[in-house]
């Protein structure tokens, strides 16, 4: 194994092993790295994605765990892998229902009367043996987010988690209608005044794409728009049914 042969998902997934291994066990960064005889900088940068893991490097890792942080390759058949425990332990035979392409519609944060549509889709990510996300056809693509999905069995929801340092955004989702759509509740941080993000949510739903045929329209939704009444009507579902609740304090 040299440094070309872990390709970016290797190298991910072997950062997320880190982490969740440091969280099991309460153990500093400073302290694997002092097991491992590596300096503290050249972990972070690992982890961080600044700088590809060497054979080295996680052979040190690897013997300071006690744990296996590359996964065998054998003849190319992919394995069923399970989730990690944060995700809900599912494997992808019991999820595979959910992977696809699903247009996304929520409220506009800019506008109250229009509406903000994209692409999101849910994959099987054989490097993480876990579902993800990820986010396009956005008309503000800075802003699109890629993350984890966690199915677990308790609540009956789905959850489509961003982590970005410890900067959180999370949809909580219905699992799919008989039609295919998900109805659920979106929270996120919006732009302010000024450089100030302020806490927002707001309902979303998630449609397959193939339901729609060739009557989609992505970005800013007026409601002068054709699309808008159908894809309201979509949103509404969301509170009306009601999937979500929104709940305020009476003064």
């Amino acid at each position: 194994m040299t440094d070309e042969d872990l390709s970016p998902d290797e190298n991910r997934a072997i950062s997320n092993n880190i982490r969740e291994e440091l969280a099991k066990r309460r153990l500093t960064r400073q302290h694997l790295a002092d097991k491992a005889k590596l300096s503290l900088s050249t972990l972070e940068k690992a982890l961080s994605g600044q700088r590809p893991f060497t054979l080295a490097t996680v052979v040190r890792l690897e013997d300071a765990l006690g744990l296996a942080l590359r996964k065998a390759r054998g003849n190319g058949q992919e394995s069923f892998g399970v989730a990690p425990d944060t995700l809900g332990s599912y494997a992808r035979p019991a999820v595979q229902w959910l992977e696809g392409k699903y247009f996304t519609i929520r409220a506009s944060f800019s506008n109250p009367e229009g509406l903000y549509t994209y692409l999101t889709e849910i994959h099987w990510d054989s490097a993480l043996s876990q579902l993800s996300y990820r986010e396009s056809e956005r008309i503000d693509a800075d802003f699109k987010h890629d993350g984890s999905v966690s199915v677990p069995h308790q609540s009956g929801y789905v959850y489509l988690v961003t982590n970005r340092h410890g900067q959180y955004r999370m949809a909580i989702l219905s699992r799919p209608m008989i039609t295919g759509e998900m109805y659920g509740l979106l929270t996120t941080l919006q732009l302010g005044k000024g450089t100030h993000l302020i806490p927002v949510s707001t309902p979303i739903v998630f449609v397959p794409v193939s339901n729609l045929g060739a009557d989609v329209a992505y970005g800013r939704i007026d409601p002068s728009m054709p699309q808008h009444a159908k894809y309201l009507k979509l949103l509404r579902r969301a509170t009306e049914d009601p999937f979500v609740l929104m709940v305020q304090a009476k003064v």
